[in-house]
């Protein structure tokens, strides 16, 4: 598996934050998928969405100041995914931390998954300037 961090500063305090980020705006906002279907569930929500002619479901859980999602079942871009979002206090605004683990499970991992963190660097980068536009 392949790590991706990503930071920024938003003009928005976590409360704001709380109130506005929800398990389909997170998924929608990293621009691969469109949401079709979102289910409560013990685990979290699941959220079932597709785009590019693949269709994957993430279990979306929120935290204190954040969320935690995943990527599970067998289908989907990626073999695993993980990802954890935070955002602290900070002057008159928060810093948004997203970190993401990604694997495509394919021979050459060093390079394949190398491929994977590149296009999860994308996506997390949409993530947050959705998240600079709150």
């Amino acid at each position: 598996m392949r790590e991706v961090e990503r930071t920024c500063f938003v003009d928005a305090s976590p409360a704001e934050l709380d109130r506005a980020l929800t398990p389909t705006g997170l998924i929608e906002s990293e621009g691969t998928f469109t949401v079709r279907a979102t289910e409560e569930t013990d685990a979290g929500t699941r959220v079932i969405a597709g785009g590019g002619g693949v269709e994957a479901a993430f279990v979306v859980e929120p935290r204190t100041h954040g969320y935690d999602y995943r990527q599970v079942g067998d289908r989907g871009p990626f073999e695993a995914m993980e990802t954890s979002l935070t955002y602290d206090n900070r002057d008159h605004g928060s810093d948004v931390t997203v970190r993401s683990a990604v694997s495509l499970g394919l021979p050459l991992a060093p390079v394949s998954d190398r491929v994977a963190a590149w296009k999860r660097r994308a996506e997390l980068d949409r993530l947050l300037d959705a998240l600079e536009a709150v």
